[in-house]
């Protein structure tokens, strides 16, 4: 395993980071996702991500039971606040000071943590002063709730606000949490360079475009049986855009490109967004133990400009590069 820093602070995190969201307390059973963590584990996996919205608070639960037992020292657990949970009554979501006290608290609880190494703002929030927001955050670092904060999806507008008002609090925002992938680059033109300028890094998620880019989904072939495009539960709406026969074709040009490499098309795609040298982690979930093996494979490995070339070549124009695609709910949701 390699590890990177995270933004400008001095933390370290796995660059193959362990996320939960879909599978822990709703898609795979808690023993098999206990199993997919001491696989992380063992597989030098240090970082964990989840959020309190996971299985409406179920994947927290998970998680923390799974790393029950381990040096807490030896272990960065991130998490995420805003979107509706619990009994999603009116002040169950947000961004308010009222939803992140309760919602650290909460997470804490369930984690069997005293603290979270990163707490992350899962999307903006339109409906509350971002001033309030950041009071909030600041807050729960000097109570030592939480010892870094992050943000998911937002824009290079609101990084730099955010960031703005963090330091004049005494804390900096170190990361942010977009969907990223070799079909998903929305945050490139814009993003990217202000989080580069502000210090923050980037901790992606889907860098397999919800499987896509495993090469699994062949075009004019049914669907794998058990597969998330077959899922409801495990992402299937999401996967959609991708179900079309020209991004199949697409992708399985990827397939010769791995193999010249000897890396398999997930290692591929995962090596592909760690290029990026604003990533600090690719988020990868699992619903069986072997697939974290394959996916930590990707950790360390270089691509050459010239595979970088191929890659653009094989994909084409159906890569989704619009920094507008980047967005939060308007109206929170409940």
């Amino acid at each position: 395993m390699a590890y990177r820093f995270l933004g400008n602070s001095g933390l370290k995190v796995s660059e193959i980071t362990y996320g939960n969201w879909l599978t822990h307390g709703s898609q795979v059973e808690n023993d098999v996702a206990t199993a997919c963590v001491k696989a992380a584990l063992d597989a030098g996996i240090t970082t964990f991500d989840t959020a309190d919205v996971y299985a409406n608070g179920a994947a927290e639960e998970v998680l923390g039971k799974a790393v029950a037992g381990e040096r807490r020292e030896s272990l960065e657990i991130f998490t995420k606040v805003y979107f509706p949970v619990g009994p999603k009554g009116p002040n169950d979501t947000g961004l308010s000071r009222k939803h992140i006290r309760e919602g650290i608290d909460n997470s804490l609880r369930r984690l069997g943590t005293d603290y979270v190494d990163l707490y992350q703002a899962h999307r903006y929030d339109h409906e509350t002063p971002l001033e309030e927001t950041i009071a909030a955050f600041g807050d729960v670092v000097q109570q030592g709730k939480a010892l870094y904060i992050g943000v998911s999806e937002w824009t290079a507008d609101q990084l730099r606000e955010a960031q703005s008002l963090a330091r004049e609090r005494g804390f900096s925002i170190v990361s942010n949490q977009p969907q990223y992938s070799a079909l998903w680059r929305v945050i490139e033109a814009e993003v990217v360079p202000a989080s580069k300028e502000l210090g923050i890094s980037q901790v992606v998620w889907s860098p397999l475009a919800q499987g896509v880019l495993t090469g699994k989904y062949v075009p004019g072939q049914p669907l794998p049986e058990g597969s998330r495009a077959t899922d409801d539960k495990g992402g299937a709406d999401m996967i959609s855009r991708y179900m079309n026969d020209e991004t199949l074709t697409r992708v399985q040009k990827l397939k010769p490109i791995a193999d010249d490499l000897g890396l398999s098309m997930s290692q591929l795609a995962i090596a592909w967004v760690l290029a990026n040298d604003n990533v600090a982690a690719a988020l990868v979930g699992a619903s069986r133990p072997e697939q974290i093996a394959d996916n930590v494979k990707a950790a360390g490995v270089t691509l050459e400009s010239d595979v970088l070339a191929r890659i653009d070549e094989a994909l084409g124009d159906i890569v989704e590069k619009d920094p507008a695609k980047t967005v939060s709910p308007e109206k929170r949701l409940v």
